[in-house]
Order: structure tokens, then C-alpha cells, then sequence
């Protein structure tokens, strides 16, 4: 089978940008013939101040993107055409060309742009679902998108125009994370028959830690709608001689530093590479992962279970289908840093029940988060949207 894989990387790199990597190495490792499509929005920054004022056009409708994605369409001839982000560079432009050609067209749906501005349904460091209840007109009000209202205003444009267009009829299958995302994309409108729930993976599988662990660690980006100031807050109320690791950067980065030279128990380490957070994971006793924002889909708890590191979690958005509270990890109301700490005392003192969930996390990765068991999932939604004989392209 012969894919075209779109991906519109951000200026700093993350998570998405990690599964398409992994997706498209995965289908080649299997035999597939892939042709990519990638752009990136540092190409903003060599723009210049009067060509940044044409950057709503090319988020309502890139040009560029339209044309280059329907020519490799038209020289390729792929079976089908698999897009993870379209956002600033590429638009949604590009699937009137897909649509146009007459090829199927898989989405990832990799965060909740579609239906609010910001992308995760956050605002103030917590959970904001006005957009979806009201109108896309409140996000403006609030500057959701980088704290900007006429940001916020460009990005609203850009979903009501294609919205009115209905662009996203284009799309033959969409990829929800989680059962909790898929949810949410119906509740907002998206054809409950065309979407499926395949959950990201981890590969290289990183093996399953030897020891116990010797301390609690803390890995993600370092902002308030991942519950930083809530572990912080929680932390003061941990007694006991616990070592917390935390590992990232982002806009709390002053306030963790200031932490740690009033708490001699905190080490922080900054962004690391990912080899040596996986590293870091086998030698911590426990993750805690303390969201205050919907996640759709923590590849840090996935990764954690790869090394069979239980997780001390909120339970909040797509976290309770991956967090079963005393099988594989604990569970704490969102933002309830008393039960935080609670949960980070109980399990310090009770290693056993610790090396027990740890052992059932290894058994979930190796049933759904590695890389062969999603390539059976990709590999059957594919299927489902290519016949037998090849696409019948538009001339």
C-alpha cells in the first residue's frame, strides 16, 4: 500500500510531532510505500513583518499547500492520504485537493482544535468547554489562542470558514486517541461512523525496569494546565524523606527552580532527551502526572507502563481508561493537592503493592501501547477505506 503522510510540525517540538515519526517509520519497517508531506511552522519566523500579515490567508487557505499536496497526489497516486496536523502552514486547504482527486483521507485527531480555538479546551490553567457549548466567538473574547485576541480571532476565521465550506466531509476516517476524545469529537459533531479509537505506542520498547525506584518522578511540559503548582502545593505536604525528580521546561520554569532551593528533596533537571527520561522512569518508584487540562492521550503514562512504572494521576479526561486506580496507579481528584499528597505517602510506604502494579502496567503495554499491536489497528482502518482496485483519480 502506497501513503502519503501530512504532517504541519510546530515551532517547538512535542508529542505529535514524536507518533508521526514512529507512524511513518512503522509503515515502512512493514513494507508500506510512503511519500511525506511535511511542513513546519518555524518557517514563520523567516517571514517578514509586512508577509506576516498574509499569515491568516494561509491559515484559512494555503495556496502552496493545495497545490503541492494535489500534484503529489496526482504523480504519486497513493492509495490513501493519512494527515496528523495541518496547522499554521498547510491548512485544511488540502483536502479539497484530496477530495478533489478522489483518494480517501484518514485524520489523527491529535488535539481539539477543530472545535476550540486554544486546542485543548483550556483556559486559565483548567478545563473550558464554552467554544463547544456556545459559540467558536468566545475564545475571542477570552484570547485563548497564545493570550491574543486577534490571534484567537485568526484562528476562529479560519474553523468557521471551512466549517461553512464543510471541508471536513473530505475526511473518510478519523483517529481519536482515546474512547474519551472520540466522546467529545461527537458530542461536537464529527460522524460517530467514521471514527475510530487507536491509542498511540511506544517504540523502541525501553524494557521493563530492574529496581524498586528511588524516587517519585515528575516528566512533562512545566505549566499550569499540567498541574505543576498542584504537585508543588502537594509536595509541601509530604512528610516524609521522598526525592522528587521533575523533568521539562515551559513557562513555570522560574517557580519549580524556586521550589527546589526551598526543598533540598527536589531535583530539577530540565528537558532532557527522551532516551534519558525513559532512563529516569526506570529508576523512579512512581510517575505522577497531575493535569488540571483534559489530556487526550499522556504518552508519558504509556511510556511509564513500557518501563512498568505505576502512576499517581488526576482523574480527568482520557486518564481513567489508561489509570485503573490500585491495579496499575492511583487516581486523585483534579486539583485536590491533600489527596495528592496522600497518595504519593501511601504508595512510599507500601513498595509491594508498588512492584504488583508494575507488573500490571508492563502486561497493558505489551496488550495495547507497542508498536505491532497499533499496526494492526492502523492496518485494518486502512483497509476499511481501500478496495481492492486502486482509487479512480480525478484528472
Amino acid at each position: 500500500m502506497k501513503v502519503l503522510l501530512v504532517h504541519n510540525s510546530y515551532q517547538q517540538r512535542g508529542g505529535e510531532d514524536v507518533v508521526f515519526e514512529q507512524e511513518t517509520d512503522l509503515l515502512r519497517r512493514h513494507g508500506h510505500r510512503v511519500v511525506l508531506y511535511m511542513r513546519s511552522n518555524r518557517e514563520i519566523e523567516k517571514y517578514s513583518g509586512v508577509r506576516r500579515l498574509g499569515l491568516l490567508k494561509q491559515t484559512i487557505w494555503a495556496d502552496d499547500a493545495y497545490a503541492q499536496v494535489a500534484e503529489l497526489i496526482r504523480r504519486e497516486r497513493p492509495d490513501l492520504v493519512h494527515v496528523h496536523n495541518t496547522f499554521v502552514m498547510i491548512s485544511q486547504s488540502i483536502y479539497s485537493a484530496c477530495r478533489e482527486a478522489g483518494v480517501p483521507v484518514v485524520q489523527t485527531l491529535h488535539n481539539y482544535r477543530l472545535f476550540c480555538p486554544e486546542g485543548n479546551f483550556l483556559r486559565a490553567g483548567g478545563v473550558c468547554e464554552e467554544c463547544l457549548d456556545k459559540t467558536l466567538a468566545c475564545g475571542i473574547l477570552h484570547g485563548c489562542y497564545r493570550g491574543s485576541r486577534i490571534s484567537t480571532a485568526a484562528v476562529t476565521v479560519m474553523l468557521a470558514y471551512h466549517r461553512n465550506r464543510h471541508t471536513l466531509e473530505a475526511i473518510s476516517s478519523f483517529i481519536a486517541l482515546s474512547q474519551f476524545a472520540r466522546n467529545k469529537f461527537v458530542q461536537a459533531g464529527l460522524p460517530a461512523n467514521k471514527m475510530v479509537v487507536k491509542p498511540n505506542f511506544v517504540y523502541p520498547d525501553p524494557g521493563i525496569r530492574r529496581s524498586a525506584g528511588e524516587y517519585v518522578l515528575y516528566a512533562g511540559r512545566l505549566s499550569a494546565e499540567k498541574g505543576v503548582d498542584v504537585l508543588l502545593e502537594a509536595w509541601k505536604q509530604v512528610k516524609e524523606p521522598i526525592r522528587l525528580q521533575i523533568i521539562g521546561d515551559g513557562p513555570l520554569n522560574a517557580r519549580v527552580s524556586a521550589f527546589r532551593e526551598q526543598d533540598p528533596r527536589i531535583s530539577f533537571l530540565g528537558r532532557l532527551p527522551r532516551t534519558e527520561v525513559l532512563a529516569a522512569m526506570k529508576g523512579a518508584r512512581l510517575l505522577v502526572l497531575p493535569s488540571t487540562c483534559y489530556e487526550n492521550f499522556p504518552m508519558t503514562i504509556v511510556e511509564a507502563y513500557a518501563c512498568g512504572l505505576p502512576v499517581i494521576a488526576s482523574d480527568l479526561g482520557a486518564i481513567p481508561e489508561l489509570v485503573e486506580a490500585q491495579r496499575n496507579g492511583l487516581l486523585f481528584r483534579r486539583g485536590d493537592t491533600r489527596e495528592l499528597a496522600d497518595s504519593i505517602a501511601w504508595a512510599w510506604k507500601h513498595p509491594e503493592d508498588l512492584v504488583r502494579m508494575g507488573k500490571e502496567c508492563r502486561a497493558d503495554y505489551e496488550l495495547k501501547y507497542t508498536a505491532e499491536s497499533n499496526y494492526e489497528s492502523l492496518k485494518r482502518i486502512y483497509e476499511s477505506l481501500t478496495p481492492s482496485e486502486p482509487p479512480c483519480y480525478a484528472n
